[in-house]
Formats: structure tokens, sequence, C-alpha cells
């Protein structure tokens, strides 16, 4: 018997990739996609790559008529708006993958801080942190998943087995990361717009980027201390990705060789962390359109620091493949489910 899905949200570049990996996925079937602009609107014609995909059209439905038709439902929402959505989906016994930062961070006062008044916090305590790879077990039991942020998923992936065998001194850690303009979203932005973009690098938001918390709470966890991290996210003169460089200070004396194992080791298994050869990083051409996290380590003996450099497809790993990869867990599919498409290249 298939899984009915729904998408809350769904005429963003997320919902669309949503509605992209749904539409081939072996057990599940697709019943709605909302969007108060596009209702009566089949979906093909506002993403015309969806043509033969899907014959759904737009709905303007409440979450309780959602709710009423299916077994899960992504919340593809801007942050803010999918606290006021999920709790009716819980309610209504529904399992909840939520991709807004709503119940990423754990800490109250520290959401309002970077966000906003939040209206159903007794819910986050019930939220399970998306990242498979390190919270697989508590995501199989979940109603509901706070489905990670791009920017976090590459940093976190790419120190969690560093940070997991005490390697560095934490206050060194900076993480520069580059995303594709997709990152932005689909509405119309001057910063977005093709002329803004193309030829041009830069950094924006510097010191003050939303993500930090979220980057900060799964770090200190995974060090089992509290500290801070430099932050600085860059924009990218191209459609989709994330490139993150990472550098921190060695507190142990490790060889390349035994680096680039001790993190095959802690991957082993996983069907979408891919770790480079010793001495090698990723680029995101390898990584586009794919569910997959490529991870290289580098050890640079002159300044006695590594250098973690993570890619991953801002709009799969970084968004909707791994709020699939969620759903295949809370399911009791395989995690690949649906998502085993190699990466699109060149």
């Amino acid at each position: 018997m298939s899984i009915k899905t729904a998408i809350f949200g769904a005429s963003g570049y997320t919902g669309q990739e949503l509605i992209r990996i749904l539409s081939a996925h072996p057990q599940v079937e697709l019943v709605a996609a909302t969007s108060r602009r596009y209702a009566g609107v089949p979906v093909a014609e506002v993403f015309p790559s969806l043509q033969g995909r899907t014959s759904l059209a737009y709905v303007n439905a409440s979450p309780e008529e959602i709710a009423s038709g299916c077994d899960v439902v992504f919340l593809a929402l801007p942050h803010g708006v999918s606290m006021e959505i999920a709790p009716v989906f819980v309610r209504a016994g529904r399992k909840v993958i939520d991709l807004s930062a709503d119940y990423r961070l754990r800490d109250l006062a520290t959401y309002e801080k970077w966000y906003a008044k939040h209206t159903s916090a007794d819910l986050i305590g019930r939220a399970v942190y998306g990242i498979p790879e390190l919270y697989r077990n508590e995501i199989k039991n979940a109603r509901l998943i706070a489905n990670p942020g791009c920017y976090p998923t590459s940093i976190i992936l790419g120190l969690a087995p560093a940070l997991k065998n005490n390697l560095l001194d934490v206050s060194t850690i900076i993480a520069d990361s580059a995303s594709g303009v997709s990152g932005a979203g689909r509405d119309p932005v001057v910063g977005s717009l093709f002329c803004e973009v193309d030829g041009g690098f830069k950094a924006y938001k510097v010191g003050k980027h939303r993500h930090t918390p979220e980057i900060e709470q799964e770090l200190n966890r995974l060090a089992g201390e509290p500290f801070a991290v430099t932050f600085t996210p860059h924009l990218l003169p191209v459609k989709r990705g994330i490139l993150s460089t990472i550098y921190a200070t060695l507190k142990k004396d490790i060889r390349p060789a035994e680096l680039a194992e001790l993190y095959a080791d802690a991957y082993a298994g996983e069907k979408f962390v891919r770790i480079c050869p010793a001495g090698a990083t990723p680029n995101i051409s390898s990584v586009c359109g794919s569910n997959s996290c490529d991870i290289g380590v580098v050890c640079d003996p002159r300044t006695n620091r590594v250098i973690i450099v993570s890619a991953i497809d801002n709009l799969v790993k970084g968004a909707a493949g791994q709020a699939v990869q969620n759903m295949n867990l809370i399911a009791g599919l395989a995690e690949d489910c649906g998502l085993a498409a190699p990466p699109l290249y060149p």
C-alpha cells in the first residue's frame, strides 16, 4: 500500500523538488500540493519540467482538508508560517516533516532571538532534528521532524567525525559556505536577478545569518561542550549546490591518510555520504541533482590545521531529498527509496 503524501506550500523551488522526487517514488502517492497563488493551475504548467510526471493541479486548501487525505505532510513554508500550520496536522495524527526553521532550535529563547515569537512552542520538544546520519533511531519513531537547513547540513556532516573524535580546538572553527542562487527562493528579489548575480561572488549576512544558531546547536552537541562558530555564507553565480570549506586547529597529530580513514569509517554504510580519497576535495558539480554529500579532508602541517570541504545540492540533501530520506525512515522503507538516482554531470 502506497504512502499518501501532501506538500503544503509547493510553489517554490523546494516544493518543486519535492514534487519531482515524490512523483517518481515507488512507494508514494502524492495526493495534494497547495498554493494560494496558483490554485487551480496544473503543477506542470507552473513547472514545465514536470510535464508527464504529475497530473496534479495546485489547490488552495486548509490544513484540515489536506490532513484528511494524507499520511505524511511536508511543510515547505516560510519561517514563522509553519508554526501556525504544523499543530493542525499533529493533532490530526499525521506525520509532519517541516522544512522551515520553526522546530529546528531546541531552545525557545534562541529561536525567538533569531526569528520571531513562537506560537506553538509546545511542539519544539517533540520535534526530532532530521539529519539521518546522526539521529536515525529518533527519526524512525518521530511524528514531527525538523528538516535541517542547507548550510547546516553541509557543515554538520563535514565536522561530525572530527568532533566525535575530539580532534579539534573548537574555538578555532571557521566555516565559509557558498550557495547557488536557488537557495534564495523563487520569489523575485533584486539581489537574485541574473544581471545582479552573473559574474559575481559575494559574502552576505556576515556575522548574522539565521543558520548560525542551528549550526552551533548541533556542533555543540557533537562536541559535548558549548562554543561559538564563525560562519560566513556566500552567493555563487550558479543555480544550485553548496560548497562549505571548514577550518580548525588540530589538537592531535594525525596523518592525512589516517584522517581520511577516520572519516571513511565514520560514514561506512551511509548511502548518501561519500568520502573523497586522501588529499582530494569535492566539487558541487559532482552532487547536483542527488541526495549525496561529498566530503574531503586535508591536513595542513604548516599551520596545524585541518581543512574539511563538504559539497551538497542545496535543494536535495539540503532540503527536499533529506526530507524524503526522513520520510523513508518514519515509514519503514529503505532509506534510499526514490533517492537512488546518481548526480547529474556535467
